[in-house]
């Protein structure tokens, strides 16, 4: 039985010493109150719920014995297309500058509030959804980035709000 420990953030539960042990937000805890039952099969899963033997998974739900739920949500046979956002940079700060739209504390919060990541992977529409769902919101929006013609360090996917909208503005402004 793993355990699970409550953490700031995703950067902070990446720097745990035990790999083993699972990790949630205390705003996954608000809303998933069995949050240590729901994972006590899991090893080294973040902010999963209702899952059973699953390892090294982020933001699963009703998965069963998946690594990184790539085999789960996406059909092996079905390709994964990544797309590209034209003037990708012009249109992430449009987006996020809208009054309460940025929060870089959850990948998504609601279909009009988004982490940068989360705003490049609702951008780039249903193939954005596939491409997060089989690789996680913070490559997905990385591969996205890199289609569209830009590699992003994948650390500015966890800078604060001011941080982010100060760089997304300094890119829209030069593309």
């Amino acid at each position: 039985m793993s355990k699970t420990d409550i953490f700031e953030n995703y950067q902070e539960f990446l720097k745990r010493e035990d790999k083993d042990v699972n990790g949630v937000s205390s705003e996954f805890v608000k809303t998933n109150p069995d949050y240590e039952k729901d994972n006590r099969t899991n090893e080294g899963c973040w902010n999963c719920r209702d899952c059973r033997y699953c390892s090294s998974c982020r933001y699963c739900s009703d998965c069963r014995d998946c690594r990184y739920c790539s085999e789960q949500k996406v059909n092996k046979k079905e390709s994964i297309k990544i797309p590209k956002i034209e003037n990708i940079h012009q249109k992430v700060y449009a987006s996020v500058s809208v009054k309460g739209a940025l929060s870089m504390g959850k990948w998504h919060t609601c279909e009009t509030t988004h982490c940068r990541a989360g705003w490049i992977t609702h951008l780039a529409g249903e193939e954005g959804k596939k491409v997060e769902e089989f690789y996680g919101p913070c490559l997905g929006a990385q591969l996205i980035y890199r289609e569209s013609g830009y590699q992003i360090n994948p650390s500015r996917f966890f800078d604060d709000n001011e941080s982010a909208m100060s760089d997304m503005k300094r890119l829209a402004n030069a593309e």
